[in-house]
């Protein structure tokens, strides 16, 4: 086994295909660090100066700081904060102040300073989506040569068993996936991380965890992703006719669903909810088959201030997880099963 697996590691190695489309995750994560550093470059001290020595933005500023609840998120303050004072003093004042400066600055036309949660939930989110899709395009490529080339049956020859094969095959591109992922993510958050300990910017605690967890749930479904695109290929033995049949199933599937009637017409099932709530952590859903009857008014509205008659409903990133994995491991049965018994 040992042996199969260094020769597909080296057949995905030297594949052209699959070289460029690594290539490409590399300089999309690259141009995204740059960007975000240029765009969010520290404003010069006379251009605050000029903002601040206005009347209007200098009121404002000193409101904001003492008001911090009525312009700034949640996330900046936590629950022992108010009014902009803590237990513990100086450190969530002077991150209030900072982010009072930011949002001010941003209003009055100035360059944002750089915010790695904002960062996290927006150009890092980006980059995983296309990081994926990308690493499913590797899987499909590298299963579609040896097919469209003819040299699955060369390496049967080699090695007869089907099953063993495919298993070599699957693993390798699987971890080649995750570690591609792992790389470019994990530089990717870790640059912005230093950048803005660099330019001495305090970021709230538990972001630089979040961001972390977040590289390690796109890593998971990159590889789960690369798995499908693979097992699929396998199954069809042409990648574009993998590429037609996914490009399908995203437009369609939650319509398809609905329609069909399949696990009725909760949103909870759609596929776009599931891979979010994996890669994000949790994502949420519109459903009003679960509410009682009294949480409707006669009209058909519905009576949104009464406790348990909140439609939406959260989805976690297990719940998500098992989704994904549970639809790809169905896929690698099949294609399994077909690969061992159709001719070659």
């Amino acid at each position: 086994m040992r042996h199969l697996l260094r020769a597909e590691a080296d057949r995905l190695r030297w594949r052209r295909a699959v070289v460029l489309l690594v290539l490409g995750g590399v300089l999309l994560t690259a141009f995204t660090f740059a960007v975000t550093a240029w765009n969010t470059r520290p404003v010069s001290q006379a251009e605050l100066d000029a903002v601040f020595s206005e009347r209007y933005a200098a009121s404002e500023l000193a409101e904001c700081q003492a008001h911090p609840r009525r312009y700034l998120s949640g996330a900046v303050i936590d629950d022992s904060t108010v009014d902009g004072t803590t237990s513990d003093g100086a450190g969530s004042d002077t991150l209030v102040e900072q982010r009072c400066r930011d949002l001010l600055s941003s209003w009055y036309g100035l360059r944002p300073t750089l915010d790695p949660q904002n960062s996290l939930e927006n150009g890092v989110a980006g980059v995983s989506a296309v990081l994926v899709l990308l690493l499913l395009l590797v899987g499909t490529t590298f299963a579609g040569h040896d097919w469209s080339t003819g040299s699955m049956s060369n390496q049967l020859l080699y090695e007869p068993r089907r099953a063993r094969v495919w298993g070599a095959k699957a693993l390798v591109v699987t971890a080649a996936a995750m570690a591609v992922c792992a790389v470019l993510l994990g530089a990717l958050w870790g640059g912005l991380l230093g950048l803005a300990a660099l330019r001495d910017i305090t970021v709230a605690p538990g972001v630089p965890g979040d961001g972390w967890a977040q590289v390690a749930r796109t890593t998971l479904l990159a590889g789960l992703a690369a798995l499908l695109g693979f097992a699929l290929t396998m199954l069809f033995r042409s990648t574009v006719a993998t590429i037609a049949v996914l490009f399908a199933l995203a437009l369609t599937s939650g319509g398809l669903f609905l329609t069909l009637g399949i696990f009725g017409t909760s949103g909870r099932w759609e596929p776009a909810t599931n891979v979010a709530a994996l890669v994000v952590g949790e994502a949420d859903y519109y459903d009003e088959s679960v509410l009682a009857p009294e949480c409707f008014r006669p009209n058909g509205g519905l009576r949104w201030k009464r406790a348990g008659c909140d439609p939406y409903r959260t989805v976690g990133a297990v719940q998500g997880g098992l989704y994904v994995g549970t639809g790809v491991a169905l896929v690698c049965v099949g294609s399994v099963l077909v690969h061992r018994r159709r001719d070659v």
